[in-house]
C-alpha cells in the first residue's frame, strides 16, 4: 500500500513529504495570497572580500515590496538593508519575513526525532493530538490522532500467507502497526497502518510547524529562496540596498607592446559571476578594488535567553497523589506493588545568561625580500640608499577604488562573464632580466602604473611583434608604482662576471653585549662581460647582491625592484655587441665578534687603521695591550700545567718506589719519602701559580672590556 502525507498551512496547502500511492480527493484550499512585487535589480557592486552590494530601484506603489534572497544570505540582508529615497512621500513601516529556525529548534517544535530516518510512521508520530484527515481504503475519516502503535504493542492482527507459499499452507496471524484515531463523532477507531494511504493535518499550527521543520532539515535549506516583505510606499523612485555573499571578482590583464618606443596598451578584464537565481537585465556593475570589513552575524533566527531555575525549599509534586490510586492502595499496596512512599524528582539548570561575540581576523600579506649571508647592513655608517631609487609614491585617493563598467550588462542566472573594466597606455619597456650573473636571461617588462587607480592582482598576457610573447602575473599595484613582469626566456643575451676583487675598510667600532661590532665599508670592483647576439638592442637589468646602504657607480643607470627588495644595475647594449662593464660598489656593512674570540693582534691591526677615529684607535690599542698581558698569562698557565703534569708523574713513580722498598730498607725509604714530600710541595706551588695566573688573565680581560666599552654603542 502506498502512502501520502499532506501538510496544510494557513495560506496554502502544500505537499511536503512522502508519496507512495494514489492522489486523494482534492481538499478545500484557501485562495493563494498574491506575492509582493519585486523591484528590478539596477546596480551590483562587487568587492574583493566576497560580498556584493545589491540595489533595487523603483516606485513603491503597492505598499508591499519583496526582496528575494537565499535563506543563507538572510542575516546579511537584515543587518545591511537600507532604504534611500529623496521624495517626501516615502514611508517605510517595516520588514516582515518568515522566521528561520535552527534544526534542533525546528525538530523540537514539530516533535520530530533528533536522528534517524523520517519515514511515514515517524512523521505520523509527530501528529499525535492533532486534527487530521485520514484516507484509508478509499474512505475519508476526520478526527484527532491518538497514537501510532508498533506491532508488538498492537492487538490488531491480520492473517497473512507466507511470501513463498508453494505448499499453499494456511495463513498465519501477524500483528499490524496500528493508527488509533478519535473521530469527530467521539468514536475511538483503529486502522492498520498498511491500509492508510494518506494523512492531512487540518490544524494549521501543526502543519506550519512540520513544514518549517522539514525546511530546516533540508540539506539545501540555505539555498531556499526567501522573500523580505518591505511595507513601504513612495511617490518617487526609491532605492533598496543590501549586501549579500557574492563570488569574488578577479582581474586578468593584457599588455600589447608598441613596435617602437617604450609604451604599451594595458587592458584590464574582470571575471564576474551571477550565482543568484535571478537574471541580471540592464544592471550597472561596479567593481571595487578594496576590502571593507564585513562579517557573518546570526540575526534572522529567534534567540532565547537562559533563566536560572529557582526551586522552592519544600519540593512539591506536579502530579496529584490521588490521581490514579486511593489512600488504601498507597497504604496496603493492594494493586500489586509494595509502595513505601512517593519519590519526588526535580531537575534544574544553573546560571542564566547569554552573550554574542564577533571575532575579526586580518588578512595575511605576502612579504618579499632577498636574503643575505655574511655581514649585515651597518646601522652606524651611511654610504648610500639604493632603496630610495625612483621610489614610487603609490598614492591612493581613498580606501576603495571603484571601476564602473561603461554600460549596463545582461547576465543570466548562474552564469559568468568576462568584461573589460579599464584600458590605457602605460610605460612598458621590454628588458632582459638577470637574477644573478651567469643565469639565463628572462624576457621582462618594466611597467609603470600611470593610471589613476590601483590595479588588482591577476595574470598578465604579453603580446609583442604581432603575436603572443608570454604570460606572468602582476601583484597589487598602486598608482605610479613600478613592476617588473617576467614572461619568458631571452636566449640572445648573456652576462657573467669577468673579474672581481674586494677590500674591507673599518670605519667605526662599537662594543655591547660582550661583542665587538666592526662597521666597515666594503669596496668591490666587479667587471661584467655582456654579449647581445640579437638583431635589436637590449636594456639589461641585473639584480645586485648588495645591501641597500650602498653606492654603485659604473652602470648606465640604477633601478630598484621594490617587490624583491633588490637594487638593479642597468646596462644598454646595441645589437650584435659585446663589451665589459665595471661597477664600483661601496657597501656599509657590519659584523660582530664575540669577546672570547678576539686576539690582541687583530685589535692592534685595527688600532693602526687610519680611517678609524683617533679616540677609537686609542681605545683599541689599550684593549690590545691588556689582551697581550692576558694572553701571556694564559700561555704561562699552559707551561705551568705542563710542568705540573711532569711533577705528578714523578709523584706516582716515587710512591711506587716507597711501596717497593718497605721496612727492610728503612734508610732508603726515608730518603725516598723526603723526595716524595718535596715533589708534592712543588706540585702544590705549580697548581697555586696556575690559579693565580688564571685570575690575573681574567683581570686583564676585564680591563680590555673596559677599554672597549669606551667605544660608541651606535
Amino acid at each position: 500500500m502506498r502512502m501520502r502525507l499532506w501538510v496544510a498551512t494557513a495560506t496554502a496547502v502544500s505537499l511536503c513529504a512522502l508519496t507512495a500511492g494514489a492522489q486523494p480527493k482534492a481538499a478545500h484550499r484557501k485562495a493563494a495570497v498574491k506575492p509582493p512585487a519585486v523591484l528590478p535589480l539596477r546596480r551590483v557592486r562587487l568587492y574583493e572580500n566576497g560580498i556584493g552590494y545589491f540595489e533595487r530601484r523603483g516606485v513603491l506603489a503597492s505598499g508591499d515590496v519583496g526582496l528575494p534572497v537565499p535563506a543563507g544570505h538572510l542575516d546579511d540582508a537584515l543587518k545591511s538593508l537600507v532604504v534611500l529615497g529623496s521624495g517626501k512621500g516615502t514611508k517605510v513601516s517595516g520588514v516582515e519575513f518568515k522566521s528561520s529556525v535552527s534544526r534542533s529548534m525546528a525538530t523540537a517544535l514539530a516533535g520530530l526525532p533528533g536522528n534517524g530516518p523520517l519515514g511515514f510512521k515517524a512523521l505520523l508520530g509527530t501528529l499525535k493530538g492533532a486534527s487530521v484527515q485520514l484516507e484509508t481504503r478509499g474512505k475519508t475519516v476526520h478526527g484527532r490522532l491518538v497514537d501510532v502503535l508498533e506491532p508488538k504493542q498492537s492487538s490488531l492482527s491480520r492473517c497473512e500467507a507466507p511470501a513463498a507459499n508453494k505448499t499453499k499452507a494456511p495463513c498465519a496471524m501477524v500483528k499490524q502497526s496500528t493508527v488509533v484515531l478519535l473521530t469527530d463523532k467521539r468514536e475511538i477507531r483503529r486502522f492498520a497502518l498498511a491500509d492508510v494511504s494518506g494523512v492531512r493535518p487540518t490544524d494549521p499550527a501543526f502543519a506550519s510547524r512540520l513544514e518549517a521543520a522539514l525546511g530546516a532539515l533540508s540539506d539545501h535549506g540555505a539555498q531556499t529562496r526567501k522573500t523580505l516583505h518591505v511595507s513601504a510606499s513612495s511617490q518617487s523612485p526609491v532605492t533598496l540596498g543590501y549586501i549579500s555573499e557574492a563570488p569574488i571578482w578577479r582581474s586578468t590583464y593584457r599588455v600589447v607592446l608598441e613596435r617602437k618606443g617604450h609604451n604599451g596598451v594595458l587592458q584590464g578584464w574582470a571575471l564576474i559571476h551571477n550565482d543568484t537565481d535571478e537574471d541580471w537585465k540592464r544592471v550597472a556593475v561596479d567593481l571595487v578594488n578594496g576590502r571593507p570589513d564585513s562579517f557573518l552575524f546570526p540575526l534572522a533566527g529567534p534567540r532565547y535567553a537562559r533563566r536560572k531555575l529557582v526551586t522552592p525549599k519544600r519540593q512539591l509534586s506536579s502530579v496529584p497523589q490521588l490521581l490514579d490510586k486511593t489512600v488504601d492502595n498507597m497504604w496496603t499496596g493492594e494493586r500489586g506493588s509494595a509502595e513505601g512512599g512517593i519519590g519526588l524528582a526535580g531537575t534544574g539548570s544553573g546560571g542564566g545568561g547569554y552573550g554574542e561575540g564577533i571575532g575579526l581576523g586580518s588578512i595575511g600579506t605576502v612579504g618579499y625580500g632577498a636574503g643575505r649571508s655574511g655581514p649585515g647592513e651597518s646601522s652606524l655608517l651611511s654610504v648610500g640608499n639604493l632603496a630610495g631609487i625612483e621610489q614610487a609614491d603609490g598614492a591612493e585617493n581613498g580606501a576603495l577604488f571603484r571601476y564602473t563598467l561603461p554600460h549596463p550588462i545582461d547576465l543570466h542566472a548562474h552564469s559568468s562573464g568576462l568584461v573589460p573594466f579599464m584600458q590605457g597606455t602605460v610605460p612598458a619597456e621590454r628588458i632582459a632580466w638577470f637574477r644573478k650573473p651567469g643565469a639565463t636571461a628572462r624576457s621582462a617588462l618594466r611597467l609603470v602604473n600611470k593610471t589613476r587607480q590601483t590595479l588588482p592582482p591577476g595574470p598578465v598576457s604579453v603580446f609583442a611583434d604581432g603575436g603572443f610573447a608570454g604570460e606572468s602575473a602582476i601583484s597589487r599595484t598602486k598608482p605610479s608604482e613600478v613592476r617588473f613582469i617576467r614572461f619568458g626566456l631571452d636566449l640572445d643575451v648573456e652576462l657573467d662576471v669577468a673579474h672581481r676583487k674586494a677590500k674591507d675598510e673599518p670605519r667605526l667600532m662599537s662594543f655591547q653585549n660582550d661583542r665587538l661590532v666592526e662597521h666597515f665599508v666594503r669596496h668591490s670592483v666587479v667587471t661584467y662581460s655582456i654579449d647581445n647576439r640579437s638583431r635589436s638592442g637590449r636594456a639589461v637589468y641585473l639584480g645586485l647582491d648588495v645591501v641597500n646602504n650602498a653606492r654603485v657607480r659604473g652602470a648606465d643607470s640604477l633601478d630598484f625592484d621594490h617587490e624583491g627588495g633588490r637594487a638593479l644595475a642597468v646596462f644598454h647594449i646595441g645589437a650584435h655587441k659585446q663589451f665589459d662593464k665595471t661597477l664600483n660598489i661601496d657597501e656599509g656593512l657590519s659584523r660582530g665578534h664575540a669577546f672570547s674570540t678576539l686576539e690582541s693582534s687583530t685589535l692592534a691591526k685595527w688600532a693602526k687603521s687610519p680611517l678609524l677615529p683617533k679616540a677609537q684607535r686609542s681605545a683599541l690599542k689599550k684593549a690590545s695591550d691588556y689582551l697581550v698581558q692576558a694572553e701571556v698569562r694564559r700561555g704561562a698557565i699552559s707551561a705551568r700545567k705542563a710542568d705540573l703534569g711532569r711533577v705528578k708523574q714523578r709523584l706516582v713513580e716515587l710512591r711506587e718506589n716507597v711501596k717497593a722498598l718497605g721496612e727492610a730498607h728503612a734508610s732508603a725509604t726515608d730518603r725516598m719519602s723526603q723526595r716524595l714530600l718535596d715533589a708534592q710541595d712543588q706540585a702544590d706551588k705549580l697548581e697555586k701559580r696556575a690559579r693565580d695566573l688564571a685570575t690575573e688573565a681574567r683581570e686583564k680581560d676585564n680591563l680590555a672590556r673596559r677599554a672597549l666599552s669606551a667605544l660608541p654603542h651606535g
